[in-house]
């Protein structure tokens, strides 16, 4: 298995390469950082967020759990290239602006040390475009899997605050408390 040949830290380093040049990160790179953290905590729960993005990456955690829930947020694509598109960052530190609802105090300017933003690349609206077809492409054969094993939610909205309490109710529904043995 390729997590054998390349550790965490080789694989984040290869990682911002793609992501440094605008790429999406390729399959196998992604799967193994996510394995990796996966296979440390068999015990556990988890809360994946954008994973699995493609089948090769649904069928790589099939090997390692069976998922009891997945969530799909329908938002018009005009509404995530807008949002995406309005994302800055401080490069040293890897502080997150969005210029329509977390802005910084002075337009441009990082909120901590005063040193200027900058937009990524991948985050310019042609970009952000393309992301979003290649992202809509390999996810909609991910959707049909999890609808077809009747694990799959989805939920359509432009607002968090609007659809977040239906998000939270179906997580709280499935989630049951663990007792201690002397409470039993």
């Amino acid at each position: 298995m390729l997590r054998h040949l390349l550790c965490a830290p080789e694989f984040g380093v290869l990682a911002k390469q793609y992501l440094e040049r605008g790429l999406l990160v390729p399959d196998n790179v992604i799967t193994g950082v996510v394995m990796m953290e996966l296979e440390k905590k068999q015990s556990q729960h988890w809360i994946l967020d954008g994973f699995p993005r493609t089948l090769v990456q649904a069928e790589a955690l099939d090997r390692i759990c069976e998922l009891d829930l997945v969530i799909s947020l329908n938002i018009p694509f005009e509404t995530l290239k807008d949002r995406l598109s309005a994302r800055w960052i401080h490069p040293s530190s890897g502080r997150v602006y969005n210029m329509e609802f977390n802005p910084p105090h002075v337009h441009g300017v990082d909120d901590i040390t005063g040193e200027p933003l900058i937009q990524q690349e991948d985050d310019k609206p042609d970009a952000v475009a393309a992301r979003l077809r290649k992202y809509k492409d390999a996810a909609k054969p991910v959707i049909e899997l999890y609808k077809n094993r009747g694990v799959l939610h989805s939920f359509s909205g432009t607002e968090t605050n609007k659809i977040w309490p239906y998000v939270y109710s179906l997580v709280s529904s499935k989630i049951r408390p663990v007792h201690s043995k002397e409470a039993n």
